[in-house]
């Protein structure tokens, strides 16, 4: 059985348990494109935080604003993109949540976080809308 190469578009409420659309989604994907386990949890962190904090800071839980995840793959690599209506951030600035006085904070670690575990991570100028590449080269007999 060959995978489908096509674009695939979600566009969800900005409601924290809408994470788990999100989660079975990457599931799927991850299951559809035969991607190791070495690989799995780094894309479902990543894409988890990516959504939370679309959810959280971007569009501030507020349920009348929507978040569209997009999945766009090919035969070396998975691309998401997760977009908010939020004004975006200054995310070049965010302090390091491994120096000492930010340890213990509850907060700060995803885009740390985004960038240690994915491939690429890009945002727009706002940083609103956000990318996030993983290399993975589909298997042979799924990409005929």
């Amino acid at each position: 059985m060959a995978v489908v190469f096509e674009e695939r578009k979600l566009e969800f409420d900005s409601q924290i348990e809408n994470i788990n659309i999100v989660e079975r989604m990457v599931d799927d994907i991850c299951d559809e494109f035969r991607v190791g386990e070495e690989n799995y949890g780094n894309i479902l962190i990543s894409l988890t935080e990516a959504v939370n904090n679309a959810i959280s800071h971007g569009n501030r839980r507020d349920p009348s604003k929507k978040v569209q995840f997009t999945f766009i793959p090919s035969p070396t690599k998975l691309t998401f993109i997760i977009e908010d209506e939020g004004p975006g951030f200054d995310y070049d600035n965010l302090p390091d949540p491994t120096a000492p006085e930010n340890i213990e904070m509850p907060n700060g670690r995803g885009v740390f976080l985004m960038r240690h575990l994915a491939d690429e991570v890009i945002f727009d100028e706002t940083g609103s809308k956000v990318e996030i590449k993983f290399n993975h080269t589909v298997p042979a007999e799924l990409a005929s």
